[in-house]
């Protein structure tokens, strides 16, 4: 079985999201998403809407993802590729050679990004027709 894993925040889910998840799922079998703590969050400067527990919620009654784990800090991933025997690590491109370290353990794919949507837009875009 060929194993994917892929990292992120995951809140507010939209359009972008499913694209990654299903993309990053069609490079295996089992696809494993390691979704930011609360904790984790904190320590980037980031609140997400949604709480940890409630995020992993969402992705799990999505049909591409296989499994959910947190994620508590940046250098976990090397461990979580090695403990979770992952075949392909995938990111969006906006963080292209970031992780480029992680080619000693597993392959390394980096997809475009889904044109006109983003966590941060939406929040943009809310915050403007709620001020406007």
């Amino acid at each position: 079985m060929k194993k994917v894993i892929t990292y992120g925040t995951f809140d507010l889910l939209h359009t972008g999201h499913i694209n990654i998840l299903r993309r990053a799922k069609e490079y295996g079998d089992y696809l494993i998403v390691a979704i930011s703590s609360d904790e984790f969050n904190a320590l980037k400067g980031k609140k997400a809407y949604y709480s940890f527990e409630q995020r992993k919620a969402i992705l799990e009654a999505i049909r591409y993802v296989d499994e959910v784990i947190p994620e508590h800090t940046w250098e976990q991933k090397v461990e979580d590729v090695q403990n979770h025997d992952v075949d392909v690590f995938v990111m969006g491109d906006d963080w292209e050679g970031k992780f480029d370290f992680l080619k000693e353990y597993c392959d390394v794919v980096y997809l475009p990004r889904t044109v006109g949507i983003s966590t941060t837009k939406i929040k943009n875009d809310l915050n403007q027709a709620n001020n406007g």
